[in-house]
């Protein structure tokens, strides 16, 4: 998905300090969204709970766009003509719904619900999503993983797995990045991750291993839940540190609850993120803007009908440094 915002702020992101990890009961942060509308007057709108003033990664995860249930005859659905990307990976996943997904590599795929679709942009990668004739409900999680440094020019790619379900007691799980309860996912990332849904029965109670060297997000897609005893709303964002070896997701209410899970180590370098590209300077963001406009490293989206969709003008005074919080 593209960051179609008119103006979007440029940002140079940070993981935070060094954290102490002597104390194994998780202590979590609510990350509350902010509404980003994706298209014109009928534009969807999504809530985005990454990045933003107070955090902007959690682990390598710099990005999250939680949106619907979208009425697709009201708003129109997903249309986001071929847009481009760089140094990042990004991971579609949905509840309902079907979105056509053809890129610059020469894929053309469906993102379909409980199946992951992986594109990595690297050096440039263009792609173009859009909403089937048959959705009539969309529904899911957008989110974007920053390359390393040693990888950020990585060679374009595109992944599709479809998780098999783990059925634990008062819940299910779909592990669709790194591991979990059991179960890997195949798909590669250039950092460890992990990346996972996860469906409460009403009033059940949920306690996962998981690795203190990872800091955690838990999306709060639908219900009522809980992260070690800390309340989260539908499209908040509880933050977990590093040096949790536990997490504890409790259902508070009489109906289903859903999640995702998102884990990975402090990331440790700083990126500069602006439109759909990150890089590591201004100049790399003014570079890939101009070989976007100019038609140059981004190839081709073959099948889409319509135009691609420019760059926005870039900020004319300097990007400031901001993301790093402790």
């Amino acid at each position: 998905m593209s960051n179609t915002e008119a103006r979007p702020a440029e940002m140079r992101c940070g993981s935070p300090a060094e954290t102490d990890h002597t104390d194994t009961a998780a202590r979590v942060e609510v990350l509350t969204p902010r509404d980003v509308p994706l298209g014109g007057p009928r534009a969807m709108t999504v809530r985005r709970t990454l990045p933003q003033r107070a955090r902007s990664l959690i682990g390598a995860w710099c990005f999250a766009d939680h949106y619907g249930p979208d009425d697709v005859a009201a708003t129109g659905g997903m249309d986001v003509a071929p847009h481009p990307h760089t140094g990042l990976q990004t991971v579609s996943w949905l509840f309902s719904g079907e979105i056509e997904h053809r890129d610059s590599l020469g894929s053309h795929a469906f993102v379909r619900p409980g199946e992951l679709n992986l594109m990595t942009g690297g050096h440039g990668i263009s792609h173009s999503e859009v909403s089937t004739p048959g959705t009539t409900v969309l529904h899911g999680v957008q989110l974007w993983v920053a390359l390393p440094e040693q990888h950020r020019h990585t060679a374009r790619d595109f992944q599709h797995h479809v998780p098999e379900p783990v059925r634990l007691e008062g819940a299910v799980l779909r592990v669709f990045l790194g591991s979990l309860a059991g179960s890997a996912s195949p798909v590669r990332t250039f950092t460890p991750l992990l990346g996972a849904e996860i469906v409460l029965e009403p009033h059940a109670g949920l306690t996962l291993p998981v690795d203190p060297a990872f800091e955690h997000g838990v999306l709060v897609d639908q219900g009522h839940l809980s992260a070690a005893e800390t309340p989260l709303r539908p499209a908040e964002l509880g933050y977990v540190p590093d040096g949790a070896s536990a997490l504890t997701l409790t259902n508070d209410s009489d109906t289903p609850a859903r999640a995702v899970l998102l884990g990975g180590p402090p990331f440790g370098e700083e990126i500069v993120m602006w439109w759909n590209f990150i890089g590591r300077s201004h100049a790399d963001i003014a570079q890939a803007r101009e070989d976007w406009m100019t038609g140059t490293r981004f190839g081709e989206v073959k099948g889409y009908d319509g135009d691609p969709l420019p760059a926005p003008e870039l900020p004319h005074v300097p990007l400031k440094p901001r993301g790093r919080v402790r």
